[in-house]
């Protein structure tokens, strides 16, 4: 009897070398490798992926979600009694691999891979807006392009499609040969060759040979002219077609670039014949993905006209989802940047993540060129809501509304994006948590305008993408069961609040840690049930610690017994508290001698129980200390050994922080704490390209002046232009938290990729900068500091550490949070 290739008897025949199948007729719509992203348990087959943690441990709480089918590499689950199917494998990625590779060669429609540096997802989203006119259109996820985005991705392939655009990122040997056997592309498209993930290859050419190997079965292969100019092998694809700025004997040669206020005229020489496009980007990067694209277009014989027509509506790309505080304490994410059921899905798991509002809607937009009908896309739509508890559906375009009936929830439909704002009103919305999915063509930047709340012009934008990374990093380096506790205390160090718990709550870390009580009291008003550890309890707090079940660091004996007396008020039973050790920091904590006494008073009052007994390293990044961290070590191991004999139990030992995780491994014990790290920045490892900065501290333009030599510019004329000069205004100032002694030329900003000086003094609210030879106008955005322009540098030019820069980001400078 044939199978279906979606169904779980064709997938196990082709995956496995044992099965246990209680029902052999399920059919598979969705691949699954993360136990909190189950949308569709009945049809969802789950990959038990072995990585910082064992996705089999998870298989019982599917189960119970109503996941009926798993690919295993663990025998023992053919062995327990589940009503479940079960297919084991040697390697659970490799099957997924395989089972997206044989579900791609059941569809002829073209293919196109991109895989480059830098631009693959932008030319990807860009050749969607240019071709889903045409056609029906299969393509990557926001930028699934790894080993397990890839096969998630291509699984997507359906008959209604009849193209498809998929993107492959690599960053080491050998890791493209998987990819290609998946994507198996018709054409290909290399965006360019630059400097990421170099340090993962022998050299640049090396990394330029294994991205080529994604094309060599390709009909076409279309690339830069100069990328491949070193190259001495032969080119892969039957055809190859070259685009270039420079060179003349490529098949599109731009002999021409116009650039106005806000947009560029190309003129190209494409077979020896003249033609010109106007596209609304400015900047190099912009241009050279659009040359990408066109030359796809000039491939597929688009009519010229319509590319000029399409190339001239290009919409820029905002990849990434954006948190930001809304009206009438909502929270607001913005996802409206395109709107499709993949996308969709992603919002909706990030959605899932917010547990600072208890109620949640959605304001979605028709869903265009999906390929499927109506009832169909729309009964998925709903299936998805359901499945995800949202509360409130407010949906706008005329297809959504011609299926209301499919919505089982509170639920409003209008006609059109007009139709919505002539209804509107503030007080329709109130301390929930609104997502904001629209296609382009609603113009839902309308929506945002009215329900996210007013910002100063000055952000604070961080990257939960790079926070995640980061504490994957730090996760690797540890022992499966050694526990990781997350300092979250000041603000974030001046990220966020809620925000930054909620991701690492979602992302399982075991404990976190704050400064102060109402930081804690925050956290659990903002749906964070994680334990918290506060590190300064002060006795007047001790009523809100309780009663929002928080546990303090005691670290003298005035602390303790204020909180044995307070509990004894409340006739508490158990209660769990850190125990702080000084082993040489001499900054807080019992000494060793104090050890005897504090054992007895915690045996007197048996209903404190001792969570965990800590240290603090005093210089774990210095290599020269190393004897000294080594005695700190030996110390709290001495003191937690007698303090366990004493109780009669054990705990939680945690000495390390951020630099010690890295170099100190010894030190790990059963628990680390990860502070700055997380951000980015780790004092043991200078540039650490692991890591990834998350924040970019970002202003405006808001004036632009010409001035001759001899005047000057700030108070006290400290700034004194020596040559004819533009000078820009931009809205941040000491007050934002931007040092004085960053003034007179110390301090450096990005202007539209230039880096430009601080002239004269720093005010309070603003700042001027020198901006002489770059191109830039009033309301260009400013860089005060990114992965490029790093925190580390501004912190090194005022002889302070990045801790002291991050926490000094005034509260008035709004914190938008991006996720893709």
């Amino acid at each position: 009897m044939p199978y279906f290739s979606n169904s779980i008897q064709y997938i196990s025949n082709l995956l496995g070398q044992k099965t246990l199948l209680s029902d052999e007729t399920s059919i598979i719509e969705v691949l699954a490798i993360d136990s909190r992203k189950i949308i569709n348990p009945s049809q969802t087959l789950f990959f038990a992926l072995k990585g910082q943690r064992n996705g089999h441990d998870f298989i019982p709480e599917l189960i119970e979600k109503g996941v009926k089918n798993f690919v295993v590499s663990e025998e023992k689950w053919l062995k327990k009694v589940y009503d479940a199917n079960f297919i084991l494998v040697n390697d659970t990625l490799k099957a997924m691999q395989q089972l997206a590779a044989d579900h791609r060669k059941q569809f002829t429609y073209p293919v196109i891979g991109i895989t480059g540096s830098n631009g693959k997802t932008i030319v990807k989203e860009w050749l969607f807006q240019l071709l889903s006119v045409d056609h029906h259109i299969v393509r990557s996820p926001k930028s699934y392009n790894s080993q397990i985005g890839v096969p998630l991705s291509v699984w997507q392939l359906n008959d209604t499609a009849d193209l498809a655009i998929f993107e492959a990122g690599i960053s080491q040997p050998n890791e493209m040969d998987t990819l290609t056997a998946i994507i198996q592309p018709t054409i290909g498209v290399l965006t360019n060759i630059g400097a990421a993930h170099d340090e993962g290859f022998t050299n640049r050419a090396q990394k330029l040979e294994e991205k080529l190997k994604l094309f060599k079965d390709v009909g076409l292969f279309i690339f830069q002219k100069e990328d491949l100019k070193s190259f001495k092998k032969q080119l892969p694809g039957k055809q190859q077609f070259s685009w270039s700025l420079v060179d003349n004997s490529a098949d599109l040669f731009v002999e021409k670039m116009e650039r106005k206020t806000n947009s560029t005229k190309l003129t190209a020489l494409i077979n020896a014949k003249e033609f010109s496009i106007e596209i609304p980007f400015i900047d190099e990067a912009s241009i050279k993905n659009v040359l990408s694209c066109w030359s796809v277009l000039l491939a597929l014989e688009l009519p010229f006209e319509q590319i000029k027509h399409r190339m001239k509506e290009l919409a820029p790309i905002e990849m990434r989802l954006k948190l930001r505080n809304g009206i009438n304490n909502c929270t607001v994410i913005n996802d409206s940047y395109n709107s499709d059921l993949g996308s969709l899905e992603i919002a909706i798991n990030f959605l899932k993540q917010q547990q600072q509002h208890p109620r949640k809607t959605l304001i979605l937009s028709d869903i265009a060129q999906s390929g499927i009908p109506s009832t169909e896309l729309y009964k998925k739509v709903a299936e998805l809501l359901a499945s995800a508890k949202i509360d409130h559906l407010i949906g706008i375009g005329p297809e959504i509304a011609s299926q209301a009936g499919v919505f089982k929830l509170d639920k409003e439909f209008y006609a059109d994006t007009a139709s919505f704002l002539e209804n509107f009103t503030n007080a329709r919305f109130s301390n929930e948590t609104i997502l904001l999915k629209g296609a382009r063509a609603f113009e839902f930047e309308q929506i945002s305008k009215l329900i996210e709340q007013k910002v100063h012009e000055t952000v604070f934008e961080i990257n939960l993408n790079g926070l995640i990374q980061n504490l994957n990093y730090y996760k690797s380096k540890l022992e499966p069961d050694t526990k990781l506790m997350a300092m979250v205390k000041a603000f974030s160090y001046g990220s966020g609040s809620f925000e930054i718990a909620s991701v690492l709550q979602y992302h399982k870390v075991d404990y976190l840690a704050v400064a102060y009580v109402d930081e804690g009291v925050e956290l659990r008003k903002g749906g964070i049930k994680l334990p918290i550890m506060v590190m300064s309890p002060d006795v007047s707090a001790f009523e809100g610690m309780v009663k929002a079940n928080l546990e303090p660091e005691i670290y003298n004996f005035r602390i303790l017994n204020e909180l044995i007396s307070f509990l004894l008020t409340r006739n508490t039973k158990e209660y769990r508290i850190h125990l702080k050790i000084d082993t040489g920091m001499h900054r807080l904590g019992f000494l060793e001698e104090n050890i005897d006494k504090l054992i007895t008073i915690l045996n007197e009052n048996r209903h404190i129980r001792v969570a965990s007994v800590f240290s603090h390293l005093a210089a774990s990044e210095d290599a020269a200390e190393d004897g000294f961290t080594q005695k700190q070590l030996d110390t709290l191991l001495r003191v937690t050994q007698k303090l366990e004999l004493g109780l009669g139990y054990s705990f939680i030992k945690h000495i390390c922080n951020t630099a010690g995780i890295s170099r100190h491994p010894e030190a790990h014990l059963d628990m680390v704490r990860l502070g700055l790290g997380l951000y980015g920045i780790d004092s043991a490892v200078k540039n650490n390209r692991q890591l990834q900065p998350i924040g970019t501290l970002k202003t405006t333009i808001t004036q632009i002046k010409e001035l001759e030599a001899g005047e000057t510019v700030s108070y006290n004329r400290r700034g004194i232009i020596t040559q004819h000069s533009r000078i820009a205004t931009v809205k941040l100032g000491y007050a934002d938290g931007y040092s004085r002694k960053l003034g007179y030329g110390n301090g450096e900003m990005l202007v539209n990729g230039h880096r430009v000086p601080v002239i004269g003094t720093v005010c309070m609210d603003m700042l001027m900068l020198d901006v002489t030879g770059v191109e830039c106008k009033e309301t260009d955005e400013v860089i005060v500091f990114n992965d490029e322009l790093r925190v580390e540098e501004l912190a090194d030019k005022i002889g302070t550490i990045p801790y002291e820069v991050l926490t000094g980001i005034s509260q008035r400078v709004k914190r938008i949070y991006v996720y893709e």
